[in-house]
């Protein structure tokens, strides 16, 4: 049931309300503050089964692993977080239409949990229901998460992009403590040792890593009904409106609810079209972050500095890091450029371009590899630079569709923005399937993906103009 003129009225009154509210981080609302602690959790759980879920498939099954050779383990884990975002639509539509956003990211993260507890058994089948179940629970809660958000803020509130660009902070606090709690348990030799007392096999560690995932997930869980009062008034599920059950009314109701969109959404929706498109080049380069990255990681690079060693998932802390340092910075610079601040198209524009220097960065560094294992600087270098470009296109992404989508279609476009994310991963899977350790054909990988991101960023910059006309005021 669509919502009627009524209700859309009343909801922008709701908002309209919440801008009062500077009682959350830094000054936003506070449900803001609810929504941060609930999304690192989720983060956690999922950059924490990602940080091994490449290494746990490759992994010898004398180590504990699947066996699984590289291609088919890319392609597994390409196909997997392609599901993840690609039910986000459904997940969205589901919310606007029936459950309500906040319901759905209680359920979601739930099922969450469910599928990280599931992968703690070691077996093929509970590897595959475990998937699953991450996939269904991740649809119902990342899209409906983010329209919270975005139902936060009124329209030209100024701290709409500063408030995505915390919660983006929230999203890396996550990401950043994930790898070295799973990683830890899924590879330290010391705590391999440890689970022997325990009664265990050390080469099922990767599975107390798994767990680990889960109970990050349950903390995210109870941290959301202990702060729900925060949230009173959004995200609620859509008002079935007593005129639609009157014949008396019910043309009216229908004339109301049958006005779905005017010339200005559609050329919005236009301008969430072209930015989709680089949105997907985007991810598929740097997702290989969770594959290709992730290899050279443990294979071709030393896994020490300064003395102290450590596993070789913890690389993929790097980039999290970078952000929960740099995004406060991004969230401050935005809001004092004011009237000053680039337009979205421009700051992806910027972000194409600068994560095609970081991923060029690997060109030299699998160059040097044929000398033996290179520093772990290189990968540093990589993960800081992409950062960057990171957050001139990621959180802006987010932050845009909740201004340019219809707001009664909100979960449902950012279910679609979410699409963009899954085609890219898809791709990134099959692009990491090619991976060999050879020093050359790694030179070429690499540099065909900096190329193809240059090439990118020249295009978006000669659109810019015409998606600004496209998204009217919006910036």
């Amino acid at each position: 049931m669509q919502a009627t003129v009524a209700q859309v009225s009343n909801h922008n009154s709701m908002i309209q309300n919440e801008m009062l509210d500077t009682g959350g981080l830094f000054g936003h609302p506070r449900g803001l503050t609810t929504l941060f602690f609930t999304e690192l959790w989720e983060r956690f759980s999922f950059y924490g089964m990602r940080a091994i879920l490449v290494l746990y498939m490759v992994a010898a099954v004398a180590d504990g692993g699947l066996g699984f050779d590289i291609k088919t383990a890319a392609m597994i884990y390409g196909f997997y977080q392609m599901s993840c975002y690609m039910l986000c639509m459904p997940g969205g539509i589901l919310a606007d239409r029936l459950i309500g956003a906040r319901k759905a990211v209680l359920i979601g993260g739930i099922i969450i949990a469910l599928g990280h507890f599931t992968l703690a058994f070691p077996s093929i089948q509970t590897f595959f229901l475990g998937l699953i179940l991450i996939v269904a629970g991740t649809g119902l809660l990342k899209p409906n998460i983010s329209a919270m958000l975005g139902s936060l803020y009124g329209p030209g509130d100024h701290r709409r992009d500063g408030g995505f660009s915390i919660f983006y902070m929230g999203i890396n606090i996550g990401a950043a403590m994930a790898p070295i709690v799973c990683g830890f348990l899924a590879q330290d030799l010391g705590f391999k040792k440890t689970i022997t007392t325990w009664g265990f096999h050390p080469e099922s560690s990767w599975h107390f890593g798994f767990a680990a995932a889960g109970v990050g997930m349950v903390i995210g869980l109870l941290q959301y009904l202990a702060q729900r009062r925060r949230l009173a008034g959004v995200g609620n599920p859509p008002a079935k409106s007593a005129s639609m059950k009157t014949a008396g009314t019910s043309n009216q109701a229908a004339s109301a609810a049958g006005h779905i969109m005017s010339v200005g959404e559609w050329k919005r929706l236009g301008a969430i079209g072209v930015l989709f498109f680089f949105t997907v080049l985007f991810w598929a380069i740097y997702e290989q972050a969770g594959s290709s990255l992730t290899l050279f990681a443990d294979k071709l690079t030393r896994h020490e500095i300064f003395g102290f060693e450590f596993p070789s998932s913890w690389f993929q802390s790097l980039n999290p890091v970078f952000v929960m340092i740099l995004a406060p910075v991004f969230s401050i610079f935005w809001v004092k450029l004011g009237d000053k601040e680039p337009s979205s198209p421009a700051k992806f524009t910027w972000g194409l371009l600068i994560l095609a220097l970081g991923i060029g960065l690997m060109v030299p560094a699998a160059m040097l590899t044929a000398n033996g294992l290179v520093s772990p600087l290189w990968l540093v270098a990589v993960y800081l630079v992409e950062c960057i470009g990171e957050l001139c296109l990621s959180p802006v992404g987010l932050s845009t569709v909740t201004k340019l989508a219809p707001l009664r279609f909100v979960g449902m476009f950012m279910g679609i923005w979410f699409l963009a994310s899954a085609l890219g991963d898809l791709l990134s899977g099959i692009i990491a399937g090619y991976f060999d350790t050879d020093p050359n054909h790694m030179a070429f990988l690499f540099g065909s993906m900096a190329v193809a991101a240059i090439a990118a960023t020249g295009i978006l910059a000669l659109l810019t103009p015409k998606v600004r006309e496209l998204m009217g005021e919006v910036r």
